[in-house]
């Protein structure tokens, strides 16, 4: 087996660790022992290209339970705990490439190392495998019979190569199950954006006046969590749908131009490119902290930054925490940039809480499952998570937490399936 982890000693924490999250995972340890017994798998090699966590260990535990051959790489550079990586490979015996802190020729040296096991599914998350392999590797396309994508941006790059009509196999949007962005978007990146925030920083909330770009699932959670610690939140959007959303829901909506005069702490969740740049930079306070909760380190214009605090004027501070000497009139403007612009609830700290990836990853291996079933009807373009797994998730998800709902009866069946009852 190949592998290429940052020290294969740490196995014994990272077994503890993934146990831990695997009690807090229990729709996904159901299928995994159903999986065990069905084999659904069998013949199959995963190429899965996903943050390397405890969560994500367990997918992979039962995507082998399955049946598969599974390999693994990082989605981002500073999002593996080497402690997990570790124990898959040991434990597990599931070749793992990914390191914490590689720089950007490992990072695809270890995308190419997991296309070597030429795969027949891909998951992904944030479309880099998927794009590697259409753009440097054509000649594999026709070995995959199907692929999943975790994320937002993801599956906008997967829309877009299905537009130009680049994508060679189908592929589900994994991130569009209501039981994945729902929950794992909203409540998920709530919490871990603002974790990773305070374990970096060490910031008091309360009080902050907390700018939140983009209101979509991932921002309405960083929003609802950081009012809820206290602070006065301020949203900035360019959909006036969810702007005016974001004004119902009680926050102050204004444009970044505005928000940079006023914010202590910065948080971009737009999935999209350049939206804090040079001249927010130059109108910000001193002391102001800077995180990313999107997908890729774009949505800050760092380059920018970094040419605006030549020479000495930047430095780290604490770790994960870089200080940028910005000058503006008068006076210089203390910057703090929290893991680099990467995705702070990954950078630093853990990502999202085992129980709600319980239903993305749920999601994942059902997909996984139902591409395999279905391959010979499948055309290669983006699908979503058929309704019967989404349901049937958050059914399991409720029966594991104890809850009980209502069903229909069949009078009001009848009813709904009928025009005819009026006034």
């Amino acid at each position: 087996m190949q592998y290429d982890i940052a020290d294969i000693s740490l196995a014994e924490l990272g077994r503890q660790r993934i146990a831990w999250a695997d009690v807090n995972m229990p729709v996904l340890a159901s299928i995994r022992d159903r999986f065990a017994k069905e084999r659904p798998l069998e013949g199959h090699t995963v190429a899965a290209c996903m943050h390397i966590t405890t969560e994500t260990a367990n997918l992979l535990r039962a995507l082998k339970a399955g049946g598969a051959n599974v390999v693994a790489c990082a989605s981002n550079p500073l999002s593996t705990q080497d402690d997990v990586a570790a124990s898959l490979v040991k434990d597990e015996g599931i070749s793992v490439f990914a390191i914490k802190g590689e720089d950007a020729k490992s990072y695809y040296s270890h995308i190419d190392a997991a296309l070597d096991a030429r795969p027949t599914i891909t998951m992904d998350d944030g479309c880099d495998l998927v794009t590697r392999l259409h753009k440097e590797r054509p000649g594999q396309i026709s070995e995959v019979v199907a692929g999943t994508e975790e994320t937002t941006t993801g599956v906008i790059r997967l829309k877009a190569m299905e537009a130009d009509r680049a994508l060679g196999y189908p592929i589900v949007a994994v991130n569009d199950a209501d039981t994945k962005h729902m929950f794992d978007n909203r409540y998920g990146t709530g919490q871990s954006t603002l974790d990773g925030i305070i374990r970096a920083t060490n910031v008091l909330l309360a009080g902050k006046v907390v700018v939140v770009a983009g209101y979509g699932y991932c921002g309405k959670g960083v929003a609802s969590r950081a009012r809820g610690l206290g602070s006065q939140v301020v949203v900035t959007e360019i959909d006036p749908l969810r702007a005016l959303e974001a004004v119902m829901d009680g926050f102050r909506v204004e444009t970044m131009d505005v928000a940079a005069t006023e914010g202590d702490i910065f948080i971009t969740v737009t999935g999209n490119r350049d939206v804090l740049v040079r001249d927010h930079f130059l109108k910000m306070k001193d002391g102001a902290i800077l995180a990313n909760s999107g997908h890729f380190d774009i949505e800050i214009d760092l380059e920018a930054l970094a040419g605006l605090a030549t020479g000495e004027r930047r430095r780290q501070v604490r770790p994960m925490v870089e200080e940028f000497l910005v000058p503006q009139v008068g006076s210089n403007a203390r910057l703090m940039v929290i893991a680099e612009g990467r995705l702070v609830n990954l950078g630093a700290a853990e990502g999202h809480p085992a129980n709600v990836m319980d239903m993305s990853f749920a999601n994942q291996a059902l997909a996984a499952e139902w591409a395999v079933l279905n391959k010979s009807s499948l055309e290669p373009k983006v699908y979503d998570v058929p309704d019967e797994i989404d349901q049937g998730i958050a059914a399991l998800k409720l029966a594991t937490m104890g809850i009980s709902i209502d069903v229909l009866t069949e009078r009001q069946k009848a009813y709904l399936g009928s025009w005819h009852t009026g006034t």
